[in-house]
């Protein structure tokens, strides 16, 4: 005869227990995620493949959402731009009147103010706390506000009016300004401030160079724009000539000219801006794109790690039903067999 003890019985559920606890911490694994506990134990020399597949899915992945981000920043720089475009047909549409004589001359400078004002304000807007004109400088404000007070463009401005004529715009000599004088002081001495290197001096805190973006596994590109393109330094100009010197102490000729050079220059910035919403949209493009072709590529990926490791979700939740009820039935046996005692059965 063979002994039996019900401390051999107990044991003995308590490996089985134990054995079917750690299956159902995997079956619950297979059941939650699609796919096997122990991807080495099931594919063996095919794990790299798998290994493959999910590390290139990963980084498909990635550069998607980047390309979110990428695409709400491209997004609000056209909103900006388009803004931009209607600041300067407003203020084309003043100069034109000005130079109709269908408006006066404050009311014209009074445009310019406004102009420059809005420009500072729609070229410092920022994205998730990266201003969108700043170039790669994205953390710094890209446009100083040539109206404030201590402004260095506005100081440079008039400090080279009065280097130039030997008095303010406010001055009464001012009058004596010719068509000539003004257009050379323009050209020579308020061009470089604004088109020159005064520009990065003064006014704008933006690099030239962008931010360029890996939108593809094998595509990069740029997917910003800077607050130096020359269509925003013309309006720009324009503006500040307007709101510095057409005051009323200023010659008819000089302000004639003034309002022929600015209007020139806002067209201009019309169409160099229309220039950068282009390139803009094409970049918006570019990535959409992009990004339309790896969700194609994630799909294919999925299917073949679901071909590699995937499991079938009904037996899995079968295995996981099972197990629970295997283990339930071991607790409730175990506890009824360690309640037998030679003593309770004398007795």
């Amino acid at each position: 005869m063979t002994s039996v003890s019900s401390a051999a019985l107990s044991n003995a559920m308590r490996y089985q227990q134990m054995r079917m606890q750690s299956d159902l911490v995997k079956a619950t694994k297979e059941s939650s995620t699609g796919q096997v506990a122990d991807v080495g134990l099931a594919l063996g020399g095919r794990t790299a493949q798998s290994v493959t597949f999910q590390r290139d899915l990963d980084r498909l992945n990635v550069i998607i959402d980047s390309n979110g981000l990428v695409a709400a920043r491209l997004s609000s720089t056209q909103t900006s731009l388009g803004q931009l475009s209607s600041v300067a047909q407003t203020f084309l549409s003043s100069l034109t009147s000005a130079t109709s004589g269908d408006s006066s001359q404050s009311l014209t400078q009074s445009a310019g103010k406004t102009t420059i004002q809005q420009l500072a304000s729609i070229l410092n807007t920022s994205v998730n706390g990266e201003y969108l004109f700043a170039g790669t400088n994205t953390d710094v404000k890209p446009i100083n506000d040539f109206t404030a007070a201590g402004s260095p463009a506005k100081a440079a401005f008039d400090a080279s009016f009065v280097a130039k004529f030997g008095f303010t715009p406010d001055d009464p000599a001012a009058a004596n300004i010719t068509a000539a004088q003004m257009d050379d002081f323009i050209t020579n001495s308020v061009e470089p401030q604004f088109l020159g290197s005064g520009w990065q001096t003064n006014m704008s805190n933006a690099t030239d160079q962008q931010i360029v973006s890996r939108i593809a596994l094998n595509e990069t590109t740029a997917t910003s724009t800077s607050a130096n393109s020359d269509g925003i330094r013309k309006l720009a100009m324009a503006a500040a000539m307007v709101t510095s010197m057409m005051s009323g102490k200023m010659s008819q000729a000089a302000k004639d000219t003034i309002v022929t050079r600015s209007q020139t220059l806002v067209g201009e910035a019309l169409s160099g801006i229309a220039q950068v919403q282009s390139e803009t949209g094409i970049v918006q493009k570019r990535v959409s794109d992009a990004s339309d072709r790896m969700k194609t590529q994630v799909d294919l990926f999925e299917r073949h790690i679901v071909d590699l490791v995937g499991v079938d979700p009904a037996a899995a939740a079968t295995k996981v039903a099972n197990l629970t009820q295997h283990i339930e039935n071991s607790f409730a046996l175990t506890a009824r067999l360690q309640q037998l005692s030679l003593l309770k059965y004398l007795t």
